[in-house]
């Protein structure tokens, strides 16, 4: 494992909505895109230039299959980039900064 340090390079979280609230008809994974573009202006960083996406999701039904997958593609994301949805209740967003932590340390 490197010994390096993972630094994150921006962050966003996506609203916290409810039920047939103002964000009804807004999507997880366009809200998901939505972040990851906000990343990507934040960061400086070209689409190209990310190697992974890991995406928490605490209620990914209805949203079709890799959540994350759709949210990549829709922040203009290659397709060749791999993406994961964390689905762990209540704890998905940090166990997938936790996880890309363990992730960035571990890359030879």
């Amino acid at each position: 494992m490197s010994t390096e340090k993972a630094v994150i390079a921006a962050a966003r979280r996506t609203p916290i909505g409810a039920m047939l609230g103002a964000l009804s008809r807004v999507s997880a994974t366009d809200l998901g895109a939505t972040a990851i573009r906000s990343c990507l202006g934040d960061s400086g960083l070209p689409s190209g230039e990310i190697d992974e996406v890991l995406m928490g999701c605490v209620l990914p039904a209805g949203l079709g299959q890799a959540p994350a997958r759709q949210a990549a593609l829709g922040a203009g994301l290659d397709s060749a980039t791999p993406c994961a949805t964390i689905s762990k209740v209540c704890g998905s967003g940090l166990f997938s900064v936790m996880l890309a932590h363990d992730r960035i340390l571990a890359d030879p």
